[in-house]
């Protein structure tokens, strides 16, 4: 019988595994040259699912502060975030009247790439980002930003210094606090009677039925369906009164919460859950099939690379991103044929990718090397990339999309 799990938010010990990713390097270590001769840690990647709350989470958390502090991972590299930040702030400003006199808190607000848009709009905001050298510069683009981790003690903190906020957005980090309780706890403290909460976050039920498990890093400790958090917020006073699907990141979850009673419930949320019980999120069965599925990605993706160094073609990759970094450390030794991996990030080239040591290069050489071959690691973004790698494709380089089954494009 597998280990028990303690379900860090209803506190259930009915655990039922969902897959297991082995010994995994942090996704985000980019390793510079000199450092091939340290130790490079490996920790346990592996996600369960509360038998009784039904919230999926990593078995085995790394401290925030070895993960957050100094980060490489800067949102305004991609021109389909930027796209969906300055969209998402104009849909927000005219939803909830937002002007000169509201107040706006993004927690993990990377570079400023989202709350620019609210400075240029007029509306006050701040960031809360623990990465010092991304606040750094988000501070340069203009944008108020607290260097520390968001949570209940900051929160209260804040509240004593600040107004309470009419809109707290949380865009892919409410996946990433290990104490979720603490997380929304300090939502619930920061907002207006009459304020909303908004989180966006990759949708389980697409990283199962897609069968992205590539999405699965130590960062991302928890894997919401809607399911789960209704009695999340509730224990903290809160409704979940609206949800939206989006497309971005092969598929999240955008949710509003309010405080109890302000705000009536949509129809939104109703059919959600609806949806997600008659898929069977609520029942162990629904998640037996992954772990499976995400063997055959691993099998089928070994196997080409092995073919193809076999007949004497290249492979490169694109993307050093996270996902990109579980999967070629779940496939193993044979990804160490990829000759590069291109990326259009400039604190990224030069370095290492985690635990296998591919060299990251600018976006520019895949053209100009050509591969025959591309392993596209950043398959959310697939269509950004293909139309800006128009000259690799035009030589002749065809590109691998490795999950949910592998195709060449």
């Amino acid at each position: 019988m597998p280990a028990a799990h303690r379900c860090r938010s209803c506190g259930s010990t009915r655990s039922l595994p969902v897959i297991d990713l082995g010994l995994q390097p942090l996704a985000n270590n980019l390793l510079r040259p000199e450092d091939l001769g340290k130790p490079e840690p490996r920790f346990p990647l592996a996600v369960f699912v509360c038998g009784d709350c039904w919230l999926m989470q990593i078995t085995d958390t790394v401290p925030p502060v070895d993960l957050f502090s100094d980060y490489i991972y800067f949102s305004s590299f991609s021109d389909a975030m930027l796209c969906h930040a300055r969209a998402a702030v104009q849909q927000h400003i005219a939803e909830k009247k937002l002007g000169k006199g509201s107040f706006v808190i993004e927690i993990a607000s990377n570079d400023g790439y989202l709350l620019k848009n609210f400075v240029e709009a007029g509306v006050p905001c701040l960031g809360f980002e623990p990465a010092a050298n991304i606040a750094e510069v988000a501070r340069k683009n203009g944008v108020e930003t607290h260097c520390e981790f968001f949570g209940k003690a900051t929160a209260e903190t804040l509240r004593s210094q600040k107004d309470q906020a009419d809109l707290i957005l949380g865009n892919n980090v409410f996946a990433h606090a290990p104490d979720t309780n603490d997380f929304v706890a300090g939502a619930a403290e920061l907002l207006k009677p009459d304020g909303w909460v908004v989180f966006e976050f990759p949708y389980g039920v697409e990283m199962i039925d897609k069968v992205e498990f590539d999405t699965i890093y130590h960062e991302h400790v928890y894997y919401f369906t809607l399911t789960p958090l209704i009695p999340l917020f509730a224990r903290h006073g809160m409704d979940v009164f609206h949800v939206e699907r989006l497309p971005i990141h092969g598929g999240s979850l955008r949710l509003y919460a309010c405080k109890k009673g302000v705000e009536a419930i949509r129809d939104s949320v109703r059919q959600t859950l609806e949806a997600e019980t008659a898929q069977g999120v609520s029942s162990a069965g629904y998640y037996q099939r992954f772990s499976e599925q995400a063997a055959r990605v691993k099998s089928d993706l070994i196997a080409f690379l092995d073919a193809q160094r076999q007949a004497g073609k290249s492979v490169a990759a694109y993307g050093a991103s996270a996902k990109g970094s579980t999967l070629l450390n779940y496939v193993g030794d044979a990804a160490k044929s990829l000759e590069f991996i291109a990326d259009r990030s400039t604190y990224k080239q030069g370095r290492l990718s985690p635990g296998l040591h591919v060299p990251i290069v600018a976006a520019e050489e895949l053209a100009a090397r050509c591969p025959d071959y591309a392993v596209l690691l950043v398959w959310n973004f697939a269509e950004e990339v293909m139309a800006q790698q128009h000259e690799f494709r035009a030589k002749g380089g065809r590109f691998v999309i490795p999950l949910p089954q592998l195709t060449v494009a």
